[in-house]
């Protein structure tokens, strides 16, 4: 197994890993959860124009063709670096950068296309044109709703950070139930019950006296 450059134990990256994810429960959160691993071994999930694309479609905001890929990538990166600053700071109580918040703001500026009705032969129906949309206007909903997020002290207060040091995934926690502990219990959570059922097991296997020789 490699060691990280903090001395800590680096888990091989797999298949699953590398996997958007869309269970962080906002638009922003999931541009944010396109890195695994923050903050010591980070895993890119978003670093090419399929895995975008990809990401887009999975949010439901296809972008409209004719788009700079190589732009469009940039400038999510960029975002979903001011929003993973933004966001973590409820979470840990830093002050977030000036310029994490100066470049939301901006992109948040853009207005967003406005929904419209046709006439189908079907009847009215949503314009499938108006789905699309260009990169400053996708930018301008994901900046819009980390500002929602974060002038919401409700849904502010049900930040969480995934428990797990090897993930520590940022996520909306739900407004029932227990605090969630983990982003995920089919992921995170279910690594953590194996690994300390597999300490138990061991720590059990310790205490139990060896048997005495058998004697002559």
């Amino acid at each position: 197994m490699a060691v990280s450059t903090q001395g800590q134990p680096r888990r091989r990256v797999t298949e699953q890993l590398r996997q958007l994810r869309f269970d962080a429960g906002t638009l922003c959160l999931d541009l944010v959860a396109t890195v695994g691993r923050r903050p010591h071994a980070p895993v890119e999930r978003m670093g090419d124009v399929p895995r975008l694309e990809a990401w887009c479609r999975g949010v439901g905001l296809p972008l409209r063709p004719g788009y700079d890929p190589p732009g469009a990538l940039r400038s999510l990166h960029g975002l979903r670096a001011a929003a993973f600053d933004i966001a973590s700071s409820a979470v840990d109580g830093h002050v977030p950068g000036r310029q994490a918040l100066a470049l939301v703001n901006r992109l948040a500026r853009t207005h967003p296309p406005v929904p419209q009705l046709r006439l189908t032969a079907d009847g009215a129906r949503g314009d499938p044109d108006q789905e699309l949309l260009t990169v400053r206007e996708l930018l301008s909903v994901v900046a819009r709703d980390l500002i929602d997020l974060m002038s919401d002290d409700a849904r502010r207060s049900r930040l969480r950070a995934c428990a797990s040091e090897t993930c520590r995934m940022i996520y909306l926690d739900a407004v029932r139930g227990r605090p969630r502990k983990w982003c995920s219990m089919q992921r995170c959570g279910n690594q953590a019950k194996a690994a300390s059922h597999r300490r138990k097991s061991a720590a059990h296997q310790d205490a139990v006296p060896a048997a005495p020789p058998d004697a002559d």
